[in-house]
Parts: structure tokens; C-alpha cells; sequence
């Protein structure tokens, strides 16, 4: 299993970047992402952030994320349906017919519209954080933080932190397997997946 959000040693133009112009690209782009509510100039930007991705031949670091944000994003819009009913109404999460004559829970335009954009900040955020921290070395970018004036304190429990993340991945990993040796069978697909992080969360 290959740990997420390590440092990635290659010879790309993102490795070659000065830590600061990235951190200045990242925080750009995740100003960008709060304040616009256009979806196209956000699908925009994630389509830009991947191809930068692709040219320097970490395409696949991103969409190992893939599986993650799509499921964050089927939960946005889902939320969004259930609490926004503004715009058109287009159709029906639960249709006529099944539970009652006039179908439940109607899906607004309103409501794919902002869970869409809500969606897309995500991917443009993560992917963007995502590039900054395998392209940079973790010395580099804590000199780089230090240099924009970032309280020392504040910087060391950022890259601890970041040390964190691989390790929690890999103990859920293990815990995942030692749940599996011992005949838990999650099943498979979407509720699959969703019950195969109850036992890590709350081992039998």
C-alpha cells in the first residue's frame, strides 16, 4: 500500500517551483475556491490543477483521492437536496408512485447547482494541498512557512501533522486486515465500503 501525502522525489517543474511561489499558488487557489460560486470557472480550476498534475507525472497521487471525494461529493449533493429547495424543480429523489402519488423529496436546480460548486472546492482544495506536499521537501517547506512569518509552534505541529497522516493510513490499513483474518465480511460496494470503516472506528 503506497502512503498518501508523502514527499515524492522527482524531477518535475512543481519539484523545481520555489516553496513559496507554491504555497502562494495553493492559498490563491483555495481563496478562489470560497469565493466563487460559478461552477464552470471551479471545474475550471480542478480541470487546470490536474493537467499541472499530469505534466509533471503526478496524476496518479490525485486520483488515488478519486474514490474519497466523489463519495464527499454524492454526500454534499445529497445533503444539499434534503435542506435546499431553491430553483426548479426537476424531479424526485423518492418517485411517484412509491411512496406516495406525488413523489418525496424534490431535487431543485438550486440544490445540484450548490452541491456541485460545494463538490468542486473540495477537489480543487485537496488537489491543490496535495501537490504542495509531495512536490516539497518537508524541510523546504518549513523554511519556506518560517519565512512568511508563520509561528514556529504553528509550523511544527503542520509538519508533524503531515508525518501523521501515512501512519494513521497505515494502521487502518492493518487494523482493516486483522478484521478481515478474523471473518468480518463488510460486502461490496458503496455500503461495502461504508461498513468496512465501522470496525477500524470501533474494532469487534
Amino acid at each position: 500500500m503506497k502512503e498518501i501525502m508523502q514527499y515524492i522525489n522527482r524531477d518535475s517543474f512543481l519539484h523545481s517551483m520555489n516553496p513559496l511561489s507554491k504555497i502562494a499558488a495553493v492559498t490563491g487557489i483555495i481563496i478562489l475556491s470560497v469565493f466563487t460560486t460559478d461552477s464552470t470557472v471551479l471545474g475550471l480550476l480542478v480541470l487546470g490543477i490536474f493537467l499541472a498534475s499530469l505534466k509533471a507525472g503526478l496524476h496518479q497521487e490525485l486520483l488515488r483521492q478519486l474514490k474519497l471525494l466523489v463519495f464527499l461529493s454524492v454526500t454534499l449533493i445529497l445533503l444539499t437536496i434534503f435542506t435546499l429547495k431553491s430553483g426548479e424543480t426537476i424531479g424526485y429523489l423518492i418517485p411517484a408512485g412509491t411512496l406516495t402519488a406525488g413523489g418525496l423529496v424534490p431535487v431543485t436546480t438550486g440544490a445540484l447547482d450548490f452541491g456541485t460548486v460545494l463538490s468542486l472546492r473540495f477537489f480543487a482544495m485537496l488537489f491543490a494541498f496535495q501537490l504542495l506536499v509531495v512536490t516539497t521537501k518537508p524541510s523546504d517547506l518549513m523554511k519556506a512557512l518560517l519565512e512568511i512569518r508563520i509561528p514556529v509552534d504553528y509550523v511544527l505541529m503542520f509538519v508533524i501533522a503531515l508525518r501523521f497522516i501515512p501512519s494513521l493510513q497505515v494502521e487502518g490499513q492493518r487494523i482493516h486486515e486483522a478484521q478481515l483474518a478474523r471473518g468480518y465480511n463488510p460486502g461490496k460496494g458503496i455500503s461495502g465500503k461504508i461498513r468496512s470503516v465501522k470496525p477500524i472506528l470501533v474494532p469487534l
